[in-house]
C-alpha cells in the first residue's frame, strides 16, 4: 500500500521575518525534531519540496500577483508588505517552495503514488487573497494545490478545510463564486482577519468561535455544519489547511484545542475522503506558533493520516 507523502525543505526556513516574529523558521525545525525522535518520519515516503510555477500561482492569483511581490523583494535586511508580513532576500524562494509542495502532493496522491500527503512548508498561505499578500501569507498554497487538482480530468469538486485559529480569508476570497469548490473553517471570531467572516455563500461554511470557547465547540461545529456541508458537495479531493494555533498551549489566540482533538478532526475528514473521495487528502501546514504544541499536534495529524 502506497504511504503518506511527507513533503518538506529546508530552504523553507530561510524565509526570515525577524528574531521575534512569531512564524519563525523553528516552527519546521521542531516538527522535524519530533517526528524523528517518534520514529513516525521513518514510514513516511520523505519527498523533497519542488518550486510552483509563475503560471500555476496564476490558477489562484491574479496574473500580476507574483511580480508585484518580485518587485518588492529586497536585497538585504526586511520589507513589510503589510504591519506584521516582510519579505526577506529568500522569501519568495521559501514561498514558492511552499505553493510547489501543495502542487507535488496533489500529483502524488492523484497518481495514486501517495494515499495522502502532508506538506510541512513555510510560509504560511491560507490568508493570501487574489491579489493581495497579508497575514504571514504571500501565496496561497492551499488555494493553488486545489485549483491544480481541478484541471485534472477526474476531479470536478473539491473541498478545503480550516481548522486554523485565524479565518481563511484568501481562501474564501479565491474561491466565493466558486461552487465546485466548497471552503469549511473553523475560527476565534471576533478575531484577525476580520475579513470574509460574515459572507453569505452556498459554498462557504464559516464557524465562528468565541475566545476561550472549549473542545466541545469546536468539534459541534465539525459535526453540525462541516459533515453535513461537504456530504452534500461530495468532494472528488480534499484539501486541508492544517494549522494549529488554535491549541491551547499557543500564545496566538484564545482557543482550548489539544492533540486529541487535531486526531480527531482528522480522523473525521479520513471518513468524509474514504466515502467521497477516494482517500484523496493533501493537508498543508499553517499556523501553529507553539513550536513544542505545534510538533505534537502535526504529530497526531500524520498519525491519522498514515494510519496509526
Amino acid at each position: 500500500m502506497t504511504a503518506t507523502a511527507y513533503i518538506t525543505h529546508e530552504d523553507c526556513m530561510l524565509h526570515n521575518m525577524g528574531p521575534d516574529h512569531p512564524e519563525s523558521p523553528t516552527r519546521l525545525q521542531a516538527i522535524h525534531k519530533v517526528l524523528s525522535r517518534t520514529g513516525l518520519l521513518d514510514h513516511l515516503d520523505q519527498l523533497t519540496s519542488v518550486h510552483v510555477t509563475e503560471e500555476q500561482i496564476k490558477l489562484a492569483h491574479a496574473n500580476l500577483h507574483h511580480k508585484k511581490l518580485t518587485m518588492k523583494l529586497p536585497r538585504e535586511g526586511v520589507v513589510y508588505t503589510d504591519d506584521d508580513t516582510a519579505l526577506c532576500p529568500d522569501s519568495l524562494h521559501a514561498a514558492s517552495l511552499a505553493a510547489g509542495s501543495a502542487i507535488l502532493a496533489t500529483n502524488r496522491v492523484l497518481a495514486g503514488k501517495a494515499k495522502n500527503a502532508f506538506c510541512a512548508v513555510r510560509p504560511p498561505g491560507h490568508h493570501a487573497e487574489y491579489n493581495m499578500a497579508m497575514g504571514f501569507c504571500f501565496y496561497n498554497n492551499v488555494a493553488i494545490g486545489a485549483c491544480h487538482a481541478l484541471t485534472h480530468p477526474s476531479i470536478s469538486r473539491v473541498a478545503i478545510l480550516d481548522f486554523d485559529v485565524h479565518h481563511c480569508n484568501g481562501t474564501v476570497d479565491i474561491f466565493k463564486d466558486r461552487p465546485e469548490v466548497l471552503v469549511c473553517s473553523t475560527f476565534q471570531h471576533p478575531y484577525y482577519p476580520e475579513r470574509y467572516c460574515s459572507i453569505d455563500r452556498p459554498n462557504i461554511v464559516n464557524c465562528p468561535l468565541a475566545a476561550h470557547s472549549d473542545a466541545s465547540l469546536f468539534r459541534d461545529a465539525i459535526e453540525q455544519q462541516w459533515l453535513p456541508a461537504l456530504r452534500t458537495h461530495k468532494p472528488d479531493m480534499i484539501f486541508i489547511s492544517a494549522g494549529f494555533d488554535a491549541h491551547k498551549e499557543d500564545p496566538m489566540a484564545d482557543l482550548n484545542l489539544d492533540e486529541e482533538d487535531y486526531r480527531w478532526v482528522t480522523q473525521k475528514i479520513m471518513q468524509i475522503a474514504d466515502e467521497f473521495s477516494e482517500g484523496r487528502i493533501v493537508s498543508v501546514l499553517e499556523g501553529g506558533y507553539n513550536p513544542v504544541s505545534l510538533a505534537f499536534s502535526v504529530q497526531a495529524h500524520l498519525e491519522v493520516l498514515a494510519g496509526f
